[in-house]
């Protein structure tokens, strides 16, 4: 009985998969709940497993792209289980055959001399120094000779297909690379996106994390970061500047009383972006160890639907590859996106005096149907201050001396 294998529901917006890697081949005796094969769609990896045992026949090849509740593969359920071992001849049983018979052919005899393909001492220090073989290179000299004039063609040919390369390669764009594109043309050209930029001195944040990061580490078993850092200064701005963690849905705009921050996170199968719930809520062990969590499961390609889904706010972090200062683009349906950069000494003023700083460029990139400047300016402002005051961290962006004082 053949029993067929369809391409189970795996989101609720999700309609077609691309078949990643099988792996099982056709022919194959798979047990029931064995790893088939492994489907991608433009959210996640998924695995699909054996429904009965029997003889596998796929019905796609890997790079196909199939609907959900398509067939992808067949298994023979009546076929019989193989057995485990094949029966091979004893080692030592010596085959019964008739001993060959020797052919003597006749060959023409050879126009070569020993100087056919012989370079010259000459032509032998050009070969021997660029790692040329001889048998490589077509003499011209007498008798097939290679000569001074031969190796030095030899090597011009060599140099220019070593720096001349003109090799091609065409790959099919997954099912993941293949949505990302589609939705970054549609915030392009369905928003009034803007960007507005600060610099913000680090060296607040980095000496506060150099004299606790070792009690930190003993504290909570997490590396203290600079996105824990980041993540609540968001928070707090968010909460003065309510319009940058809204969006617009149709005529309406939907205000949100909490904080999921998505982290944009590089994975094997390009760019994924996890959710942190409730960051507003959490301190920072809880966000590092969150953090730590999604990117590794990123790495893995381990992430849920859920835990990819949503989100009211985003931060990109294009620092860690070098970048100095960027326009990241909206992560819709959301309406603004913070972006980090690189870490870079620079001179700069500071109480009339220049002094070197570690500096950063901030980068928020926001939808004006729904920010206007005063707010877009005035939340990186705040993100600045808090990072470079980071009390303000700890006293959820109220001035200190205020709640001291009783103001």
């Amino acid at each position: 009985m053949a029993l067929e294998i369809k391409v189970p529901t795996v989101g609720e917006s999700i309609s077609e998969v691309t078949v990643a890697r099988w792996n099982k081949k056709e022919g194959d005796y798979v047990e029931m709940d064995e790893l088939l094969c492994e489907l991608e769609s433009d959210k996640a990896t998924f695995e699909l497993n054996a429904e009965q045992a029997g003889i596998l026949s796929p019905k796609a090849a890997e790079g196909d792209t199939i609907k959900v509740g398509d067939i992808i593969a067949t298994i023979d359920t009546s076929a019989a289980k193989p057995a485990s071992a094949k029966t091979e001849a004893p080692k030592n049983e010596v085959a019964k055959t008739e001993a060959p018979k020797t052919v003597v052919e006749s060959k023409p005899a050879s126009t070569n001399t020993y100087a056919t393909g012989t370079p010259s001492p000459a032509a032998s220090k050009i070969l021997a120094e660029k790692g040329i073989d001889p048998k490589d290179v077509k003499g011209t000299g007498v008798a097939g000779r290679i000569t001074k004039a031969d190796a030095i063609a030899a090597e011009l040919k060599t140099t220019y297909n070593e720096t001349k390369s003109r090799n091609e390669r065409t790959e099919k764009m997954s099912s993941l690379r293949k949505t990302v594109s589609r939705r970054l043309v549609a915030v392009k050209n369905e928003t009034a996106m803007l960007t507005t930029f600060n610099e913000l001195d680090m060296k607040p944040i980095m000496d506060l994390r150099a004299q606790f990061k070792n009690q930190f580490k003993e504290a909570f078993g997490v590396n203290l970061g600079f996105m824990s850092f980041f993540t609540k200064a968001v928070t707090i701005a968010l909460k003065q500047y309510p319009a940058v963690n809204a969006y617009i849905n149709g005529e309406e705009i939907i205000y949100h009383d909490y904080c999921d921050i998505s982290i944009a996170v590089s994975a094997p199968k390009g760019l994924v972006v996890p959710v942190i719930r409730n960051a507003e809520s959490l301190t920072l062990a809880e966000i590092e160890k969150e953090v730590l969590t999604l990117a590794t499961k990123a790495r893995e390609n381990k992430l849920s639907l859920e835990e990819m889904s949503g989100g009211t706010f985003t931060i990109t972090n294009g620092g860690v590859f070098g970048s100095m200062m960027s326009t990241p683009i909206i992560n819709a349906p959301q309406s603004a996106i913070l972006g980090m950069h690189n870490i870079v000494e620079r001179p700069v003023v500071k109480d009339g005096q220049i002094v070197i700083r570690p500096m950063m460029y901030l980068a928020l990139s926001y939808d004006h149907r729904i920010i206007d400047g005063r707010e877009s300016v005035g939340f990186l402002v705040k993100v600045k201050q808090c990072l470079e005051n980071p009390t303000l961290l700890l006293t959820e962006g109220n001035d200190p001396q205020k709640m001291l004082l009783g103001l």
